[in-house]
């Protein structure tokens, strides 16, 4: 045994409750703007739209609780679309990609026209880049902001709805009055509340899993569902109420649709009930900015992880961010900010990148024959498939800049995947190992493999040789290869040169003080959770553990973890902090 390697993994600790107000975060902020969108569009008719979305949000929710019934393990387009091909999937995470690319966008847009700033292209172009430096020293920040805000964000919007039965306005809705062919591209205009689902797929790997589930056989069907079904109906319910009230409007809103959730409070309430729905909902936009940001971030790294992507998008910072990814995810946005400024320049962009992704999704799970699916859900799955491709045939025929901002997305995306693979192929077959893959010469051994047990285990994140020889302890040198991404993380030993170094290092130390060592590295997306983990697994006595040598920003921005080691580290493991 030359080494022994542990790695780490996000553990499952969100239970449907924190997943459904994580998915009402991006899913339920689509009110913000689809109903503004859609009295631009039809007028007075909008009520009749309005109800043809909220039975298409029906019908996908109802297909993502299989999808992520059969992919406990993250059932985004990226893992479905996989089974298929890899070439495949990487399609639709681009078309994701360009979906979250246009949410990050559109979002921090209407955040600030509900603010009431003025100007609101260019607040969300330093709102996006001042995010963007915040995710770099870690996704935690502001993740959990949507948990905060989705109960007041239920509350405002059904006093909103309250206010406007209260009133009893003269509601104005008609029928469409043009064609159906005019009809449903309007209909496919106004698809914009759709991105959420592919948030909660994706978030199955993180789930607590079904009561009679185990790790081996993993199952978040009834949580996922839950969570799906819960905000599925406040959506789909609200979205019905709003439209109708919207019928009750002045005409002359019509034709400014920005925040038009706060014109509708402060016309059914008060300007005042206004100014809290515009605070309220700006704020959960914000989250769903970031959001966006962090699910960019974690796709790009994926998709380097798999080797589909260079290994530059693997690269890290001293804060163990994908700094090439959270250049794209910050970056991306503000180009679009700044080339297709407007509530209808950033509508028409973006529904095309989330309704290829869904597409894809279904169409790869309905068709993926190992799956233990019944017969009737294939038959619907498929066909809402193929109603969502129609949809975004529509979109591609009738905007054509939106078309060409995917076909730029995916092009781009693919010319970098394809030119690295065959890079990578052509130096295989002449023998070459790429310099990102370079093994390096010589792995630490296990000092002492049979020797210090007598005094007990040490599990040390900084160097205690003497504590260990005074014991005549076993010591577990610890090395955690911290990645702050949103997804699942891997690494090998034999791949981190750095770890490598300080692994032979403390061999040679231990050899000439004579400590039995035994080496231990992972990778984790949170260095305390599995330092806490590990000291369980392992049986250890002792934690310990170096004084933190961070400013007081960044142990601000991404917490303490000699804090956070010591509020869960198990009572009966002492924990010694070094400096």
């Amino acid at each position: 045994m030359s080494e022994m390697v542990i790695h780490g993994s996000r553990p499952r600790n969100v239970g449907w409750q924190r997943a459904a107000a994580l998915l009402y975060g991006d899913w339920g902020t689509s009110k913000a703007y689809v109903i503004g969108l859609a009295v631009l569009l039809a007028g007075y008719a909008a009520p009749v739209y309005l109800a043809a979305i909220v039975g298409l949000t029906f019908l996908v929710g109802c297909n993502y609780v299989w999808v992520c019934r059969f992919f406990p393990e993250g059932g985004g387009v990226y893992h479905a679309a996989r089974t298929h091909s890899a070439r495949l999937a990487v399609v639709g995470a681009l078309l994701l990609l360009a979906d979250y690319a246009v949410t990050a966008s559109m979002s921090c847009y209407e955040a600030f026209n509900y603010f009431g700033t003025g100007d609101a292209t260019r607040w969300a172009i330093l709102a996006i880049f001042v995010l963007g430096v915040l995710n770099y020293f870690g996704p935690r920040l502001s993740s959990g902001l949507a948990v905060y805000l989705a109960v007041p964000m239920v509350l405002v919007v059904l006093g909103l709805v309250a206010g406007g039965l209260w009133k009893q306005p003269e509601l104005h809705w008609h029928w469409p009055t043009v064609g159906f062919g005019h009809s449903w591209q309007l209909f496919a205009g106004m698809v914009l509340a759709l991105s959420g689902v592919e948030a909660v797929a994706n978030t199955t790997g993180v789930m607590k899993l079904d009561p009679d589930a185990s790790p081996e056989k993993p199952s978040v069907h009834r949580n996922a569902r839950r969570a799906i079904w819960l905000v599925m109906a406040e959506v789909c319910l609200l979205t019905a109420a709003l439209g109708v009230l919207a019928a009750g409007m002045p005409e002359e809103s019509f034709n400014k649709p920005e925040s038009f959730l706060r014109k509708m409070a402060e016309y059914y309430v008060h300007p005042n009930y206004g100014l809290a729905v515009g605070v309220v909902v700006g704020l959960l936009l914000l989250s769903a900015v970031n959001t966006a940001i962090v699910a960019t971030v974690a796709i790009l790294y994926s998709m380097a992880q798999d080797g589909e992507l260079p290994p530059v998008f693997r690269m890290l910072n001293r804060q163990g961010v994908p700094w090439v990814p959270l250049i794209v995810a910050v970056g991306l946005p503000i180009l679009i900010l700044d080339l297709a400024p407007g509530f209808e320049a950033l509508a028409s962009l973006y529904a095309i990148g989330v309704v290829g992704a869904i597409t894809l999704n279904l169409a790869s799970t309905s068709t993926d024959k190992p799956l233990p699916m019944a017969k009737w859900q294939r038959v619907v799955m498929m066909g809402t498939a193929v109603l969502m491709g129609s949809i975004w045939i529509t979109i591609a025929v009738t905007k054509v800049h939106a078309l060409m901002f995917a076909l730029t997305v995916c092009g781009v995306g693919l010319f970098v995947r394809e030119t690295y693979r065959a890079k990578l192929k052509e130096e295989t077959a002449k023998g070459l190992v790429p310099s990102s893959m370079v093994i390096p010469a010589t792995t630490p051994p296990v000092f002492g493999e049979e020797e210090g047990e007598e005094g007990g285990r040490i599990l040390v994140a900084a160097f205690a040789l003497e504590e260990a020889k005074l014991r005549s302890s076993r010591l577990y040198f610890l090395y955690i290869r911290e990645v702050q991404v949103a997804t699942e993380v891997s690494g090998r030993l034999k791949d981190d040169a750095e770890a490598e170094k300080v692994f032979n290092e403390a061999v040679q130390l231990a050899r000439e003080s004579k400590v039995a060592l035994t080496p231990v590295y992972c990778t984790a997306n949170k260095a305390s959770d599995m330092i806490v983990e590990l000291a369980a697994t392992l049986g250890a006595d002792v934690v310990v553990l170096g004084g933190t040598r961070r400013g007081l920003l960044v142990n601000l921005l991404r917490g303490d973890t000699v804090r956070e080691v010591s509020a869960h580290l198990p009572e009966e493991i002492k924990l010694v902090v070094v400096g």
